[in-house]
């Protein structure tokens, strides 16, 4: 399941409801994550991403960042609160990070 890219949830995003979590990956842009997590963000408030592997979670962390400066400007400051979680990968489970992102 994590090889869906965020820039596919975002292709997705465009032409259907937003998705519950974005699967950031150490190719992922992270303005392209960026991008999506705003609109997440402004749709439903709040949005979780996931990152397996630390090129990844530097990829989330930058996108984060991203985020916040597309939103500051519309009076929206970000929360973000880090965790590990298990996922899912080729029939192996795998220790994620995740990222709960929610707007104050």
């Amino acid at each position: 399941m994590m090889d869906r890219t965020v820039a596919e949830a975002v292709v997705k995003a465009k032409v259907g409801p937003m998705p519950d979590v974005l699967k950031v990956g150490a190719d992922s842009k992270p303005k392209a994550v960026a991008g999506a997590l705003a609109a997440c963000l402004r749709e439903r408030g709040s949005v979780e991403l996931q990152a397996v592997g630390a090129g990844a979670v530097n990829q989330a962390v930058k996108a984060i960042a991203i985020t916040r400066g597309f939103v500051a400007p519309n009076g929206i400051d970000l929360v973000t609160i880090p965790a590990f979680t298990k996922v899912m990968i080729d029939g192996e489970e795998r220790t994620a990070i995740k990222f709960l992102v929610s707007a104050r």
